[in-house]
């Protein structure tokens, strides 16, 4: 029997179809262990979003060649790379985005290289998970991106936007529900692009979601600002299933940086878009995107993003700093700046996440929210774990895994 040992990096999406790849591997006749010692095989599932990511697949890669595991490189860098990376004594299988599905087959027949042209490619490729065995689940309902932001290499990496079919969709929800999963998560590369190949948008999707599936909630996946319409929030406020949890791609809070990435929108049209979200739900759960030190950004301009961060009423902010992307717009700018500035600026905006999300916390002391617990009692506290509508971790004393309760939010039992 061939074992292995599968790591994935990076996005939900990426996350769901690492799953994917050891349901299929292990339908084949393959084992999956969780020590690298007892593996024939290091599967990584890789993510090529910034240098940082990059430079630790490489990492764990060698690593694993040099304990004697069979070394075989999927996802994103394996996509972008393609066959150079053979020329790496310490790889020893590539393989593409969507060749990934195929590892059982490829690795039964010795093949070690196999990589589609995704930007040709124009059908979107569905792929099911079986595992009954927790509460929260997500749903790959589209793949690419059509953008040419300056600083992104992923549409290299996933080609251009193609949407998941409606009837896949609803049916895959359903099985869900029948399987016992209470919740649903949309991921994709890019999800407020659904649809657009179609000439429909997600709100089409959502409405059916909501009339024709049995799940109890679900979550959307990154939205750009200028995709969260009035009408798509007039839905989502008047829905039975949505849960209150926005995830903003802002990348920036300073007009001259959006320019320079090529982001269309401006900082006033999704500040009011924020305070607008705040005002329609009951203490929804705002996150966002921040990138530190884009080439070009002087003082003045990061000055502006943390004044316009700083009013915002974001909940919480993931920031890291610029990363060079070869073959991107923003590599051949000029004014990149010192990792150390960049490093320092990130550091600012973390800070100031902290203390949002603080706020946010307290904000909810007091409040009886609905939590969905998904996970039986912790071997060390002996609590179970849940996740409130609005996107907090709980611990409880008491409850039954897999149900929804209402809970009074109190200090002590939300996790920061």
């Amino acid at each position: 029997m061939k074992i292995f040992y599968l790591k994935s990096m990076g996005c939900k999406s990426n996350q769901f179809e690492g799953q994917i790849v050891a349901e299929k591997l292990v339908a084949s006749g393959y084992k999956q262990v969780f020590k690298l010692e007892n593996a024939d095989y290091y599967i990584l599932n890789s993510c090529s979003v910034t240098h940082k990511s990059d430079n630790e697949a490489m990492y764990l890669l060698r690593h694993a060649h040099s304990v004697g595991l069979k070394t075989v490189l999927t996802g994103c860098i394996a996509q972008i790379e393609k066959n150079k990376l053979l020329e790496e004594d310490f790889i020893d299988y590539v393989f593409g985005n969507e060749d990934k599905f195929k590892l059982a087959e490829y690795l039964d027949n010795n093949k070690n290289f196999a990589v589609k042209d995704l930007m040709s490619e124009s059908e979107f490729c569905p792929v099911v998970l079986n595992d009954t065995t927790k509460t929260r689940i997500s749903l790959k309902i589209q793949d690419g991106c059509d953008n040419r932001c300056s600083y992104c290499v992923i549409p290299f990496g996933r080609g251009k936007s193609r949407s998941a079919d409606t009837d896949f969709i609803i049916n895959e929800i359903n099985r869900y529900a029948e399987n016992g999963y209470k919740e649903v998560v949309f991921t994709g590369i890019h999800i407020g692009l659904w649809g657009k190949e179609n000439g429909m948008n997600i709100l089409h999707l959502l409405k059916k979601v909501e009339k024709e599936t049995k799940i109890h909630r679900y979550r959307l996946g990154s939205l750009n600002p200028h995709e969260i319409t009035n009408e798509l929030l007039d839905f989502l406020q008047s829905s039975e299933k949505f849960c209150p949890h926005f995830h903003l791609s802002l990348q920036s809070a300073c007009n001259n940086t959006l320019k320079r990435m090529n982001r269309h929108y401006t900082v006033e049209n999704y500040l009011d878009q924020i305070f607008d979200i705040n005002s329609r739900f009951d203490m929804p759960f705002l996150g966002s995107d921040i990138i530190a030190g884009f080439p070009g950004e002087s003082d003045e301009d990061f000055e502006i993003t943390v004044e316009n961060l700083l009013k915002s009423g974001l909940s919480k902010i993931h920031v890291f700093p610029y990363s060079i992307r070869k073959g991107t717009i923003a590599e051949k700018m000029s004014g990149h700046l010192p990792e150390s500035v960049k490093d320092e600026r990130a550091q600012i905006i973390k800070n100031i996440s902290e203390t949002k999300f603080n706020e946010f916390i307290k904000n909810n002391i007091g409040k009886t929210r609905e939590v969905l617990i998904e996970k039986r009692p912790d071997k060390h506290t002996g609590k179970f774990k849940g996740v409130t509508d609005n996107y907090i971790n709980v611990l409880l004393d008491e409850g039954q895994f897999n149900t929804i309760k209402n809970v009074l939010l109190t200090q002590d039992i939300m996790q920061k």
